[in-house]
């Protein structure tokens, strides 16, 4: 009974089926029998519901074949047979749909990518200049793994207080592992941390001093929106990155290579990739790579595009570090301002939905 049961409901998910009238056609017979065979069904119980079915077009001997070849049971088959005789009257089945076409988009001309990626980097480097003072919660999520093989467990959750007032951040840790804190600075929290999501990687790139070698790459899609990818790289000689590990108390600049995703409407970077190059081999981070994604959020009735989410990755010689950095509760800057904080759960369900972070096929 529990086996006939869930066939029943196979039947009855199907779109367009009305199970009281048991009518079905033939590619969803087919969907029908093979769900059966996958899952192992009686072969008594499927058999006795397909000689309830009546068939809206015609079923051919090939198809009872075919279905028999992947499994279906002998009294199954039978019943097929019923079927192909009482619907042999009938006209055959559609053929199936053609598969989508696919568009192909062109790559921009060599002229035309020049003119997009000039009016990329003026916006670059004009966006500090356009962000208003506001105020936001950051909440940095740490994983760590000591097994070197991404088995990630939790190393804590830092909610901080975030002022951007005349084009300077200020942080302010508000809860280390749901507990409340006073007096916690953002540099004495420890660990891993990142600071210039608000223009200084923008900045990095695109400053004619860094030399930053650019490239058309390709087209993709990014939270529905079509975007133009360019691939960059800056050398070492003109670097502006920096990692500091608080243990050995050394510092190194790196070359660092990447993806800059522009929205091909605004012609505003919505994404930047960034992995580092040339790390000296005694350094204690062998690795670092970043991923900073923008969305547009609103602020007193005005659209500013802001970071939604970083996401760094080190590369320790014994451990591997990830910590997932995101901006909420974006609003206005002003004396009264202030923002509740709340415990935060250090689960995915509980951070920005994975398909606002996925890239879609461009075509």
């Amino acid at each position: 009974m529990r086996r006939f049961f869930t066939g029943l409901l196979l039947l009855a998910a199907m779109p367009g089926i009305a199970l009281a009238q048991r009518q079905m056609t033939v590619p969803q017979l087919v969907s029908f029998v093979k769900s059966s065979i996958q899952l192992r069904q009686d072969d008594r119980e499927v058999a006795d519901v397909v000689r309830k079915l009546k068939l809206v077009n015609r079923l051919d001997d090939q198809t009872v074949e075919q279905l028999q070849g992947m499994g279906a049971g002998a009294r199954t088959v039978a019943a097929l047979k019923l079927l192909e005789t009482a619907s042999a009257k009938l006209a055959p089945p559609p053929p199936p749909a053609p598969p989508p076409e696919v568009v192909v988009l062109e790559a921009p001309s060599a002229a035309e990518q020049k003119r997009i990626l000039q009016q990329v980097r003026e916006n670059a480097l004009n966006y500090v200049q356009s962000l208003p003072n506001f105020i936001c919660t950051q909440v940095t999520r740490r994983h760590v793994d000591p097994t070197l093989t991404e088995s990630w467990r939790s190393a804590g959750v830092i909610q901080e207080h975030l002022s951007y007032v005349d084009h300077h951040e200020d942080y302010k840790v508000m809860m280390v592992d749901n507990r409340l804190v006073e007096g916690m600075s953002h540099d004495q929290v420890g660990g891993n941390r990142s600071s210039g999501e608000f223009g200084s990687m923008l900045d990095d790139i695109f400053e004619p001093s860094s030399r930053a070698q650019l490239a058309w790459e390709r087209w993709a899609t990014l939270r529905g929106r079509r975007m133009h990818v360019f691939s960059y790289r800056i050398l070492k000689p003109y670097s502006k990155y920096s990692i500091q590990d608080e243990g050995s108390r050394s510092t190194v600049v790196p070359g660092y290579h990447g993806l800059i995703y522009a929205d091909r409407d605004t012609l505003k970077v919505t994404r930047i990739t960034m992995e580092c190059d040339d790390i000296p081999a005694a350094f204690p981070v062998q690795e670092a790579s970043e991923v900073l994604d923008y969305e547009f959020f609103d602020i007193s009735g005005m659209k500013f595009l802001l970071p939604m989410k970083a996401d760094l990755r080190f590369r320790a010689e014994h451990e591997l570090v990830w910590n997932e950095i995101e901006f909420h509760l974006y609003r206005k800057f002003a004396t009264d301002s202030s923002i509740t904080f709340a415990p935060v759960e250090d689960t995915p369900a509980n951070s920005i939905p994975a398909d606002q972070l996925k890239e879609q096929p461009a075509k």
